[in-house]
């Protein structure tokens, strides 16, 4: 079975469970083979649990779900040592983020406290504990929830943990037709609990370490640079997107080129990927704020005014 059939298995099972959302689903499996993280922002609802879950449950992978509430500490992410009188010895009980695939539910209801637990794990694929590193299982994905900052009782995410997410995603109300036809699946039966695993962590590994096989040209990373170093010098923009995200949309491009079924990034892949990963990653000025001016608006005039490179072009 070639990787881009292996892809679709997974693709069509999440279908049976997502109606319309095959875009979503498309992008969450690019994250995951490109070894990001997703963040989903949403009203509540809309399937964004459903859709992580419906992920684990086609991979086979351990699935560990985190409920964010205001009193959630640190520790109950990470794990704790305990003390065991009878072996007379500390003995450590490991958290949820100690799974594979990790569902950060409502994540903007904790505090930044605990929201920057996961940091480490995001970042390093491993966590320290009592002055103690300990890795991560792999693979290792975390899709966040978060309902908008605008309703109540909400902490917005501080810069530094959203831009360990390689996407942020909207999944948006379902059309008549396609609520229709979840209320008609969901009639007698809950469809997640009939979803069957199609391709094991092993095939998902292989499909992982195949990624870093599609082509990058010169051309494409010069691409990726200069729309990233226009959002550093937009007028609108008080922090623009750095390195870091330049690398994650390379990163996930070569990720869907391969879903899709090629075996080289093309400008399109830029294009269609760039709001996603660089939206997030930037923060705007009070005036541009004040004008109503959103950092995806931002990302797409930028990719109407950067030269689409067609040519081969020599970077110096």
């Amino acid at each position: 079975m070639t990787h881009k059939e292996m892809i679709e298995k997974v693709l069509t099972n999440i279908d049976q469970v997502m109606i319309g959302k095959r875009d979503i689903a498309e992008l969450s499996v690019t994250a995951l083979l490109a070894g990001g993280h997703v963040l989903l922002e949403d009203v509540p609802g809309v399937g964004k649990t459903m859709m992580v879950k419906a992920l684990a449950k086609s991979i086979g992978a351990d699935f560990k779900r985190i409920q964010f509430t205001p009193d959630l500490l640190p520790s109950d992410v990470l794990g704790v040592s305990i003390y065991n009188p009878k072996e007379m010895e500390f003995e450590f009980r490991p958290g949820p983020i100690m799974g594979n695939i990790i569902l950060a539910d409502e994540i903007n209801r904790t505090s930044p406290k605990t929201q920057s637990a996961l940091l480490e794990g995001m970042e390093e694929s491993s966590v320290t504990i009592d002055g103690e590193t300990m890795r991560i299982p792999q693979p290792f994905f975390v899709m966040a929830t978060q309902n908008p900052i605008e309703y109540e009782g909400t902490y917005p995410l501080p810069e530094a943990q959203l831009d360990r997410f390689i996407f942020k995603l909207k999944m948006g109300y379902p059309t008549k037709t396609e609520e229709i036809e979840v209320l008609t699946r969901a009639e007698k039966r809950v469809p997640i609990d009939h979803l069957e695993t199609v391709i094991s962590l092993e095939d998902l590994k292989d499909l992982q370490k195949a990624v870093v096989n599609v082509t990058v040209d010169d051309t494409i990373k010069w691409y990726i640079v200069e729309c990233a170093s226009q959002t550093r010098t937009n007028p609108s923009v008080y922090l623009g997107v750095s390195p870091r995200g330049s690398l994650a949309l390379m990163k996930a491009c070569q990720a869907y080129a391969m879903i899709k079924g090629r075996t080289y990034v093309t400008p399109d892949d830029v294009q269609y990927l760039s709001p996603f990963v660089f939206g997030h990653r930037m923060i705007l000025r009070s005036e541009a704020k004040y004008e109503g001016i959103s950092t995806m608006e931002i990302v797409e005039r930028i990719l109407t005014t950067v030269h689409v490179p067609v040519d081969r072009i020599r970077v110096k």
